[in-house]
């Protein structure tokens, strides 16, 4: 049977350029919202010389999750789940935020963790947002909700974004739990999964030149003059980044976190 690597947020973005550093003896499945995004993307991989599939789904509903990975199963051995599926806060309020991004994670993960094993690895497409957070606001206690009261944990983190006054101030706090609770929830899968044979591990890209990061762009530009360089991510260097991580020969790596932003997030440190 063909290894599958399945791919959410494939159809543009750091998603399809990682689909792009695969190895080509992989079934590349990409999965989105946008069937249109999807058929673009999977004839660009085609002329690559991927064999490339596409399935539409929306990763804040469990059931969608579910179909793309019983779908992926009925297509191979599911080797490789790169979940690189979000919004950024210029696309979302709070809640949808929270649904796709943090929720997301939770599907994902768990869903495929069924159709996946030893060997496999799973990579969640995190942000160094995750780390703008201050310690003393971070909802610990709502993020173990995640897998027992999914109705809670919605409502505390929609609580714990309402802090900030402004609109976009809000959905730039949602955004940023939402991606600290994908940090730690893989960090949580690594451990709970590995016994199956099954390495967890999160990428956070710092801003990044694709579509969703130029919507962001302007609010991003405090973070880039802390930068090593000054400057955005450009899609094929997180696309190699997230690819490696996702690579079986990295079999080692898991249970981390690998923080992909140009420095950024250590030059803010420093600064301070």
């Amino acid at each position: 049977m063909a290894d599958v690597c399945v791919i959410t947020g494939g159809g543009s973005g750091m998603g399809s350029a990682a689909a792009k550093f695969m190895p080509k003896d992989k079934l590349i499945l990409i999965a989105g919202r946008t069937e249109a995004k999807l058929q673009k993307a999977a004839a660009e991989l085609e002329a690559l010389g991927y064999r490339a599939y596409y399935k539409t789904c929306d990763t804040s509903k469990r059931r969608s999750v579910r179909e793309l990975a019983e779908y992926a199963a009925s297509l191979g051995t599911v080797r490789n789940v790169i979940n690189a599926a979000g919004l950024s806060p210029a696309m979302a309020k709070p809640e949808q935020l929270i649904r796709v991004n943090a929720l997301g994670t939770v599907y994902v993960n768990t869903e495929f963790a069924k159709v996946m094993g030893k060997g496999s690895v799973i990579v969640d497409v995190s942000s160094n947002s995750a780390y703008a957070i201050p310690k003393l606001v971070i909802p610990k206690s709502a993020y173990k909700l995640a897998d027992s009261d999914e109705k809670a944990f919605l409502a505390k983190m929609i609580k714990r974004s309402s802090l900030p006054r402004g609109e976009y101030q809000r959905s730039g706090f949602a955004y940023a739990l939402s991606k600290n609770f994908a940090v730690w929830y893989a960090r949580k899968s690594a451990f709970e999964l590995g016994g199956k044979g099954i390495r967890v591990v999160s990428v956070s890209p710092g801003l990044v030149a694709t579509d969703m990061g130029e919507l962001e762009a302007e609010e991003g530009k405090k973070m880039l003059r802390y930068g090593a360089e000054k400057r955005m991510g450009t899609p094929e260097e997180l696309g190699f980044a997230i690819a490696s991580a996702a690579d079986e020969r990295n079999g080692y790596l898991s249970g981390v976190d690998i923080l992909c932003d140009g420095g950024c997030t250590v030059g803010r440190r420093f600064a301070g």
